[in-house]
Parts: structure tokens; C-alpha cells; sequence
């Protein structure tokens, strides 16, 4: 079942060319999917969209079928959440308890159920013996999973992260990669995550769109977007480096295989099979 979509869609800021030129973008529920593109291609402008902070220029997005226009702001931030890049941009409130418990505050929610739900979001990002903290004694890494917690205590369908490794090193992008590969499994939310962070995409991730310019130029399983390596690189990103090695034994000769592995476990397999 399709639960967001964007059609033709089309946005330019006043007095500028247009930033996002006829998108075609569609969501099946309970995916994991991601938006590769350079900086500065469109990913945040596309997903400002997506919970109805921009309106389109031309085209138009599609929650559950219907127009963002016919859903209320309120239903639309609590079915829709979305985590910003820089956490420090999200977070603003005395403690990690007060953040996290904002948005079901908003809600009108009493007392318990904010409490139950700010609970069980800070478990769930591994941060509840935190919650009496101050934000601005949490490393970079802590404050992106408190940002991650008051989007999970809203409750939200879908879950929108912009560059969410970007600034963490590479122990913890990957602990936050796989928090949010087990919220889209036990939880079953549909996550859709902004990268150029290429690596990562094969081993987490459904679906894959491409960007450049403001416009989609791939999509497809990761397997099918990677299979085009110039494609990629007409964007300005690169294959998985375990990927590009592989294509470069292949260009030398030392290798005869059709398609290229994604991960070290594809690669792996690959060329236990050579043997």
C-alpha cells in the first residue's frame, strides 16, 4: 500500500529558478528507503514537503491518498515526523524528559500517557537513564538519538531523517543504522532517510531514489541503481566502496563476474563461488 507520494512535483523560492523540478515519488508503507544525492541537490527541500512545512509550487504531496491540503497541520505532524540534520536545530527544551515529552504534550495527551510514551521512546533510542539530563551535556551522537525519541513519542506512520549518520563517527552511524532498521521492523514504520552516505544504503535500505539538480534521475532496489555506475557518478556520489573494488579488478581482468557485489557478505559470496 502506498502511503506518501509526491506527483510533478515542482517548488522554487521566491524570485529563484525552481529547486525541485516534477517529482515522482512514492512510499510503500513499512519501507525502508533512501534519498542519495549530493549536497545542495534538493533532499531537504523534497522532504520539507513531505510533512507540509514548503508547499509545492506545482504538483502535489499525497498522505494515504489524499492531499496534504485536506489533512490538518496537527494530524499531519503526528502521523508524519521529521528529524532535521543537525539535532541542535530540533532540540531546545531544559532536559531530555521535558523534549522528548513536547510533541504528546501537544497532543493533549494526560499525564500518564505522556509519561508511557516519552518511556518507552527514550528505551527504545536507549537514552531513558538520560532523561533527567541536560541537552547540553549529550554528545553529538546522544542528542541525535533524543531528536529520533520525540518523533517516536508523537507516534508517527512515517519517519523522515535528513543525513541522520552525517558528524557521527563509524561505530555510531552504524548502532543509529541499525535502531532504525529495528523501529522499521518491530514497529513496523515506514522510514525514509536522506544520504550521500552510499555505503550504507545496500546493507539497511528497500528502495532507492536518486537526485541531482532538483530531479529524480534513478530509482529502484539498490541493486538496480548501483548497476549503473555512471549514472551514480553523474551525480556526484560513487558506488559502495566494496563495489568500486570489485569494478576495478573487473576492469583489470582479475575478475569475470556480470553483477557487482554491494556488501563485504555479497562480495564474499561472490567470490567463494570463483574459487
Amino acid at each position: 500500500m502506498i502511503i506518501l507520494e509526491a506527483r510533478a512535483l515542482t517548488f522554487a523560492y521566491p524570485g529563484r529558478e525552481n529547486v525541485l523540478r516534477e517529482i515522482d515519488f512514492t512510499v510503500e508503507e513499512g519501507a525502508f528507503l533512501a534519498l542519495l544525492g549530493a549536497n545542495g541537490c534538493g533532499k531537504t527541500t523534497l522532504f520539507q514537503h513531505f510533512n507540509g512545512l514548503l508547499k509545492p509550487s506545482a504538483g502535489t504531496v499525497l498522505l494515504r491518498g489524499k492531499s496534504l491540503n485536506e489533512w490538518g497541520n496537527e494530524e499531519i505532524f503526528r502521523r508524519v515526523g521529521l528529524v532535521f540534520q543537525d539535532p541542535n536545530d530540533q532540540l531546545f527544551a531544559a532536559t531530555v524528559y521535558d523534549d522528548v515529552s513536547y510533541g504528546p504534550t501537544n497532543l493533549r495527551l494526560g499525564p500518564v500517557k505522556i509519561t508511557l510514551r516519552v518511556q518507552q521512546a527514550l528505551k527504545n533510542v536507549g537514552m531513558w537513564e538520560y532523561r533527567k539530563r541536560s541537552l547540553h551535556e549529550l554528545s553529538y551522537g546522544q542528542k541525535k538519538r533524543v531528536a529520533i525519541a520525540g518523533i517516536l513519542a508523537m507516534q508517527p506512520e512515517i519517519m523522515i531523517l535528513d543525513e541522520p549518520t552525517a558528524g557521527l563517527d563509524p561505530r555510531t552511524a552504524a548502532a543509529l543504522m541499525k535502531l532504525l532498521k529495528s523501529l522499521q521492523k518491530e514497529q513496523g514504520l515506514t522510514i525514509i532517510l536522506a544520504t550521500h552516505d552510499v555505503d550504507i544504503v545496500p546493507i539497511f535500505c528497500d528502495r532507492v531514489y536518486v537526485m541531482q539538480n532538483g530531479a529524480i534521475i534513478r530509482e529502484g532496489t539498490p541493486s538496480q541503481v548501483f548497476a549503473d555506475p555512471e549514472k551514480i557518478r553523474q551525480a556526484f556520489l560513487r558506488l559502495p566502496r566494496v563495489a568500486h573494488l570489485i569494478e576495478l579488478l573487473k576492469r583489470d581482468g582479475v575478475l569475470n563476474i556480470d553483477n557487482l557485489p554491494l556488501t563485504i557478505g555479497e562480495a564474499k559470496h561472490c567470490l567463494e563461488d570463483l574459487r
